[in-house]
């Protein structure tokens, strides 16, 4: 890629960070952080389990505030200023889920994997902490719960 001059125009570093209510592709995350300076590409996949907790889990269903695209991108761009990454990307699900299908998917690249499994880290716990997206949980038992409401 160039600018009007010819010379190599700089990416954002932050190259994907979005909510779908369509299944995930990790491809389409890894391909989103494509470059050749990057010699270290660390991915997380979150998956639903089919526990919890000691209970058995049917499925779920992920249901995110307003905010919480926005929230994300957020997250990422602080993780692209902490870390000397080159590139960062997460995608996240809405909707109902079943168990094994991905519930979030993020990743990171830099010169070295040291600083890309830090930065995944830092993304994937700050992720959870901070964007606005809540868990219902349905168990085997009839039961149910929401995770990570105000």
């Amino acid at each position: 890629m160039t600018d009007a001059t010819g010379a190599a125009a700089a990416r954002p570093v932050v190259r994907l960070a979005e909510l779908r209510e369509t299944p995930l592709d990790v491809g389409e995350v890894i391909a989103a952080l494509d470059d050749d300076a990057s010699g270290g590409l660390t991915l997380f996949i979150g998956r639903v389990r089919d526990h919890d907790g000691g209970r058995d889990v049917d499925g779920l269903d992920y249901t995110a505030h307003p905010t919480a695209e926005a929230r994300l991108r957020e997250v990422c761009e602080r993780v692209a200023e902490e870390y000397d990454v080159h590139g960062v990307a997460a995608v996240h699900r809405t909707g109902t889920l079943a168990i094994g299908d991905a519930a979030v998917v993020i990743a990171t690249t830099a010169a070295h994997r040291g600083e890309a499994f830090d930065a995944s880290r830092a993304l994937i716990d700050t992720l959870k902490a901070e964007v606005p997206i809540w868990k219902h949980q349905r168990f085997g038992d009839g039961g149910e719960e929401w995770v990570g409401t105000p």
